[in-house]
C-alpha cells in the first residue's frame, strides 16, 4: 500500500526522466553518475516527501523501496537527488555554523569542508560499508545453504539508508542544535540536560531508521540486533550528563578549537 504521495509508481517527474533515459544509453556511465551529472533529471519534489517522511514515518518510504525492487529490480535508488540535496543543506547550515562561532576564515572553510566532505560524504561511506558487510556476511537467510538463491544487500542501498537516517540527525543534530545552541553551550545543568536529550533522541532515532531500511529485505534475518545500540544510547546518555559532558560543546569545540 502507498500512502499519501504517487512517488514512483506515476509521479509526472519520474515519466518525464524516463522518457529521456534513451538520451543517455549507450555513455557508459551507471544511471546514479549520469542524474547526478544533470540536474534536471533529479525527482526533487518526491525527494523532499521522502525526507519528510524520515522524520515522521520511516516505513513508509522503505514501502516504496519494495515497489522499486519489482520494477527496476534493484533496492538502491538510482536518482542521486536526496545526496545532493542533503548536501547542500549541510554545506549551508555548515555556513550558519561559521557566522556565529567561526574566527577566521580558514576556520570556517576548515568546518564546512569536513562537514560535508569527511563527516557526511566520508564518514557515511565508512558507516554504510561497515553495515553492508555485517549484513552479507552475518544476517543473510540461508547464507550456508548452496540450495539458496543467493540475494546480497547493495552497498548503495546501504549508502542510501545511512543517508536517509543521517537527514534526520541533519534536522536535529544541525539544524535543532545552532538554534538552540545560544542555551546548550552555557555552564549548568540545565544545559548539558538539554544537551544531552537532544544527541540521546536523535541518535536513537538514527539507528531505528536504519532498522527501517535494513528490516525492509525479506532476505535478512536478526534485523533487530540493530536497534540495540539505541538500549546503550539509553544507558550512557544519562550518565554522560551527571558526569559534566556536554556533547553540544565537545562537538563545537571539535569544529571551532
Amino acid at each position: 500500500i502507498f500512502v499519501g504521495h504517487p512517488g514512483e509508481m506515476n509521479h509526472p517527474l519520474k515519466k518525464d526522466a524516463m522518457s529521456q533515459k534513451g538520451a543517455y544509453q549507450g555513455s557508459g556511465f551507471p544511471t546514479y553518475v549520469r542524474r547526478l551529472m544533470k540536474f534536471r533529471q533529479m525527482d526533487l519534489e518526491y525527494t523532499f516527501w521522502q525526507m519528510y517522511l524520515m522524520c515522521t514515518n520511516p516505513k513508509v518510504v522503505y514501502r516504496h523501496t519494495m515497489y522499486r525492487k519489482q520494477t527496476k529490480n534493484q533496492w538502491a535508488r538510482d536518482d542521486p537527488a536526496f545526496v545532493v540535496l542533503t548536501a547542500i543543506m549541510v554545506f549551508a547550515v555548515s555556513i550558519l555554523y561559521c557566522v556565529f562561532y567561526s574566527r577566521s576564515l580558514g576556520q570556517a572553510a576548515y568546518a564546512v569542508t569536513r562537514a560535508v566532505l569527511v563527516d557526511f560524504l566520508g564518514v557515511g561511506a565508512g558507516v554504510a560499508t561497515a553495515y553492508w558487510y555485517v549484513a552479507n556476511r552475518y544476517m543473510r537467510e540461508g547464507v550456508n545453504h548452496s540450495h539458496a538463491v543467493e540475494q546480497r544487500v547493495e552497498w548503495m542501498y546501504a549508502f542510501d539508508v545511512h543517508v536517509n537516517a543521517f537527514f534526520t540527525l541533519f534536522v536535529s543534530l544541525y539544524c535543532g542544535q545552532l538554534v538552540l545552541s545560544p542555551i546548550l553551550m552555557m555552564n549548568g545543568f540545565l544545559p548539558r540536560l538539554l544537551s544531552g536529550a537532544l544527541y540521546g533522541v536523535a541518535l536513537s532515532y538514527y539507528h531505528y531508521c536504519v532498522f527501517c531500511g535494513y528490516n525492509v529485505l525479506p532476505f535478512l534475518e536478526h534485523t533487530a540486533l540493530l536497534v540495540y545500540p539505541i538500549a546503550l544510547i539509553m544507558l550512557v546518555t544519562p550518565l554522560a550528563i551527571l558526569v559534566g559532558f556536554n556533547p553540544t560543546k565537545f562537538v563545537l569545540g571539535i569544529y571551532f578549537h
